[in-house]
């Protein structure tokens, strides 16, 4: 009986007839095989064939539906503004604050990939994207409170019984249970963050992209602005004075009520988020698939609707198989072994399976794009030290506090550095939101590389700001020409204006790199989705370096934080020459802005 079976063959030379010959068939009767254009692109491991297409949905479905990116955006903004002064407050030293941060980087390279990949499969009932969605908010809630109580905590489980105002030493189970806390708060934004853009993408059309990506930075921005609001108030703790209490004082009191506050946001925005998004349900089932990686080993002028599918009529047997394409040999067990991966693609859903399969793909990128890693490596070099101690900068070298200062005139200088560098920020979200918009006509009218290459010119320029602003303030204070601990006004404006002007290059880093990437890997027939994961490898590997290098490198020269910053100045700068010279010149007509966003 002759049955027809139908296989995927990724192989590029595949191009014309080729004969398949049974090893073991006597007459070596040989089987026709037919190769036909496809029109349509074949399908990654994660393709929605079985994914009932949705009508698009109206433009308030998507307002409400996208509201989640507010509650995450509200707790991440908290995190970056408030967490690394308050862990100094715990007597954990400014040297090792930053190996805390580590947790970012490690989970977004493993969680974030391998979250997506199983929401993509995920054959729930209530859909693919919003159980994870739930679960990674209850994560977020609980991660936030034991943050929050963490001092009280470490009090219950045997810390000082000295009154925090006074005892200046290290609070270790405090600092324990803080950094629990903290590692599970960067896996529950990690699970949450995925599904929620996938999940916009679910629900909107085509002709609804433009809009719906809109709509979602809309709702980070309101977050960042919320939550950056949240950290530059200091009256929290006069507001809801039963949160302080022996062990938690002032600065951990503000901290408590605003990751309370945020909780309560969440929960309210995580609701509505999955009232309205309405998912239609996975269908079950386990088709044979291309691998992610294949269309990458195309040639560059191949397209999707180029690519092609085997049809094969023949005796199916589970037999070696010769393939002779125009007379050349092939291994003769490639067709059997294709299959044979195709039937455990579950295998590759693994942490360990996606990081190798990403490191792996490194070969198969086009040319350029090792430019753009590289420059893309350098830029979060000289970013990522300011997201650790942006605020901390403020209230150690601007204010000249310190947080485990031997006087109260120390400790209350540094808190109003934090919550000053909490304000800086919340300027530098709203320009980073207005610039998100004039992204796309800049690269339109200048390059996309020009635009990248200029943005880190302005970060090395703000990063070498903040090492004369520091020299200024640190002289001032030596010399007695301030009268009391603080910022004079020179050096405070100053300051702010470097956190604003900021926003831009944010703005920058966070839309063009992946809109240059999935340009230059549009032409190799998909892939851009593991072409976007390896560009995750050259944000999250700096990030690994500098959380674990720079609170020794500022130790090595005297503490403080302006050698990371003179570090991340060099950075920057080595990143805008490198654009300008190796980036490739790509169409300006085809640049499209993919927003912004925080983590």
């Amino acid at each position: 009986m002759m049955d027809a079976v139908s296989i995927r063959v990724p192989y590029k030379n595949l191009k014309q007839e080729v004969e398949l010959v049974s090893a073991d068939d006597d007459s070596h009767q040989r089987h026709r095989v037919q190769i036909q254009s496809s029109p349509e692109p074949l399908e990654s491991p994660d393709s929605d064939r079985h994914h009932t297409p949705q009508k698009n949905c109206s433009l308030m479905t998507l307002i409400l539906s996208c509201t989640i990116a507010a509650g995450v955006q509200f707790g991440w903004a908290l995190q970056l503004s408030l967490l690394t002064p308050y862990i100094q407050t715990l007597g954990v030293e400014h040297a090792f604050s930053s190996f805390i941060w580590l947790c970012g980087p490690i989970t977004g390279l493993v969680v974030q990939p391998c979250v997506g990949i199983w929401s993509d499969k995920c054959t729930s009932k209530y859909g693919r994207r919003r159980p994870f969605i739930l679960i990674g908010s209850l994560m977020i809630a609980v991660s936030v409170i034991i943050i929050g109580y963490s001092a009280d905590i470490g009090y219950v489980l045997g810390d000082t019984k000295e009154h925090c105002s006074t005892f200046k030493g290290t609070r270790t189970r405090a600092a324990i249970v803080f950094i629990i806390g903290f590692w599970m708060l960067d896996l529950a934004n990690n699970t949450v963050q995925g599904p929620a853009r996938a999940l916009l993408a679910d629900l909107s059309g085509p002709e609804q992209r433009n809009a719906a990506n809109a709509i979602f930075c809309s709702w980070m921005a309101v977050g960042n602005i919320l939550g950056f609001s949240s950290g530059a108030s200091g009256n929290w703790h006069r507001w809801f004075p039963f949160l302080t209490s022996r062990a938690c004082c002032e600065p951990c009191g503000n901290l408590k009520a605003a990751f309370l506050v945020a909780v309560v946001f969440l929960a309210l925005c995580t609701l509505v988020t999955l009232y309205f998004a309405k998912e239609v349900p996975l269908t079950p089932k386990h088709p044979h698939h291309l691998s992610d990686s294949a269309p990458l080993l195309n040639e560059p002028q191949q397209n999707g609707s180029e690519l092609s599918k085997l049809e094969i009529d023949t005796e199916f047997r589970h037999v070696p198989l010769e393939v002779k394409p125009d007379g050349h040999g092939m291994d003769n067990d490639i067709v059997g072994r294709k299959i044979s991966e195709d039937d455990n693609t579950s295998l590759t859903d693994s942490p360990g399976a996606v990081l190798v399969n990403l490191l792996t793909s490194l070969r198969h990128l086009p040319p350029a794009m090792h430019s753009v890693l590289v420059v893309m490596a350098l830029t979060w070099l000289s970013w990522f030290p300011f997201f650790l101690f942006d605020t901390d900068w403020m209230g150690r070298e601007v204010y000249n506090g310190d947080p485990k200062g031997e006087t109260a005139a120390k400790v209350q200088a540094y808190n109003q550095g934090v919550r000053e560098g909490a304000f800086g920020l919340l300027l530098n979200s709203v320009v980073l939101g207005i610039s998100s918009f004039l992204i796309e006509p800049m690269c339109k009218r200048m390059g996309a590389r020009l635009v990248w290459a200029s943005s880190n010119f302005i970060v090395f320029v703000c990063m070498a700001g903040t090492a004369i602003i520091s020299f200024v303030s640190l002289r001032q204070m030596s010399d007695g020409v301030q009268d009391v601990i603080g910022a004079n006004e020179t050096t405070k404006i100053a300051s702010l204006v470097i956190f604003t002007l900021l926003g831009f290059p944010l703005a920058v880093t966070y839309s063009v790199p992946f809109s240059v990437t999935a340009e230059l890997t549009a032409d190799s027939g998909g892939g851009q989705g593991l072409a976007i994961g390896v560009l995750n490898l050259a944000i999250v590997v700096p990030q690994m370096i500098v959380s674990l290098g720079a609170g020794p490198w500022d130790a090595l020269f005297g503490g403080g934080n302006v050698p990371a910053f003179a570090l991340a100045s060099v950075a920057s700068l080595a990143a805008g020459v490198i654009a300008v010279h190796k980036l490739p010149v790509l169409s300006s007509d085809s640049f499209k802005s993919t927003g912004f966003h925080f983590g």
